[in-house]
């Protein structure tokens, strides 16, 4: 079956198409795609994983058509905390 992969950092987007068995899990998608070797960065055991936008666990198993996202870790800056929502406030 076909599904489709995503990652994105700030600098670079990567969406692949790849064929999987009908037995297929996330993880073994992911493996198989070889977008870990591309993006060492990916740790499988800190990344969330996700379906079409709904967090999903490494050993759901997929549906044809399905896209796996692999989630980057949100940091913020503390120090632009504050600036956003005080811009915020002035918005109301």
């Amino acid at each position: 079956m076909q599904i489709g992969i995503a990652y994105s950092e700030p600098a670079q987007q990567i969406w692949l198409r790849i064929e999987v068995p009908d037995d297929a899990t996330v993880q073994s998608a992911i493996e198989h795609s070889g977008i870990l070797s591309k993006f060492p960065v990916i740790d499988l055991a800190s990344h969330s994983v996700g379906i079409f936008g709904k967090l999903a666990e490494l050993d759901d198993t997929l549906k044809p058509g399905d896209r796996v996202e692999i989630y980057r870790p949100i940091t913020a800056d503390p120090a632009t905390v504050p600036r956003r929502r005080t811009a915020a406030e002035d918005d109301d």
